[in-house]
């Protein structure tokens, strides 16, 4: 997820850490998100409505599939450490984990990427952050299948086949496309393009 997110350098000889910085902006500003990339900080604001309706529009065929029981758990909002940068972790929007997360806490509520098997994102005010910023951190961080919902171009992104730099395999989905996700998550898991994208537009009355 990302929404009005800034970033902002720290020099290295900057009397605090970026992990304090961030601790004090969420203390400030409730509700916001706060992520270190690369020495850079993304503070992004509360979801709008519609991006919690994806959410949990997207949760329901991972939960369907049994991927929240047994061996691996569905979840929001966990805390990834990634290899980037000695302070750097990311918070995504959703996860599929091992279920043994809680025996591989690195720091900082963040936990090591060797758990993920898959992240998603639901973009919102500033898509790049999800569709170019975290692309190459997720995929130094081994993640193996990493799915954006960009609700700004009305299409899902799937990548899979982490290397340096970026993924082997970048697919689009448009409205009207269904895809299944790799088995290597731990089952089959088919979605829509066209119901995930309309749970993240904005209702109309009337």
């Amino acid at each position: 997820m990302s929404a009005a997110s800034v970033e902002q350098p720290y020099a290295d000889d900057e009397p605090f850490s970026l992990t304090a910085i961030a601790a004090e902006i969420m203390e400030r500003h409730p509700g916001y998100r706060v992520e270190i990339i690369g020495g850079y900080l993304l503070v992004t604001p509360s979801p709008d409505a519609p991006h919690a309706r994806a959410l949990t529009k997207l949760m329901r065929p991972f939960i369907a599939a049994g991927l929240d029981d047994g061996d691996s758990e569905v979840l929001q909002n966990v805390g990834l450490c990634l290899p980037t940068g000695e302070e750097d972790y990311v918070i995504p929007d959703l996860v599929v984990v091992d279920a043994d997360i809680d025996d591989h806490f690195v720091r900082n509520n963040a936990y090591d990427p060797a758990c993920f098997r898959l992240v998603l994102e639901v973009t919102s005010g500033n898509w790049k952050d999800d569709v170019k910023t975290k692309v190459p951190a997720y995929a130094e961080a081994m993640i193996p299948v990493y799915v954006v919902v960009d609700r700004k171009h009305q299409r899902v992104h799937v990548l899979t086949g982490p290397k340096k730099g970026g993924y082997d395999n970048h697919q689009f989905y448009a409205p009207g496309q269904s895809f299944t996700l790799p088995y290597s998550i731990g089952a089959e898991v088919t979605l829509s393009a066209a119901e995930i994208l309309a749970a993240g537009r904005p209702r109309t009355s009337g």
